[in-house]
């Protein structure tokens, strides 16, 4: 699967909005695709007290529920369709699936592995 359909993927899921006073869902939107071949995605969960969560977490979220373990390329993008980098926690999560040549779509046209988003990964260390 190309990039350009998990940005698509991404997008149909994308829908910003105010769920309570203290929660908005849906401004950033990840889509991903395993090993075999199955899309996966999820929104972000912003919440007042910050127990949120990012939308690569829901879509690996919804990927281990469905059974699979193994992410082979993943984007997000957030409310104005720009491509985002994952965050830090993101990357970290990433690693820690166990590929650490998952492909990250970083920008347009731009995709690395995860293990170049973290390129001093404490996982080195032992």
């Amino acid at each position: 699967m190309e990039f350009t359909e998990l940005y698509q993927a991404a997008l149909e899921v994308l829908q910003p909005r105010r769920i309570s006073p203290d929660v908005e869902a849906g401004g950033v939107a990840a889509a991903l695709v395993t090993d075999q071949g199955n899309v996966y995605r999820g929104v972000c969960i912003d919440t007042s007290c910050s127990m949120g969560f990012c939308a690569e977490h829901a879509a690996i979220a919804a990927m281990l529920t469905a059974g699979e373990n193994r992410v082979e390329k993943i984007v997000a993008v957030n409310w104005d369709k720009h491509i985002l980098p994952p965050c830090g926690r993101c990357r970290e999560f990433l690693l820690q699936l166990g590929n650490p040549e998952t492909l990250v779509l970083v920008a347009e046209n731009t995709a690395v592995p995860v293990k170049n988003l973290l390129p001093y990964a404490w996982q080195d260390a032992r």
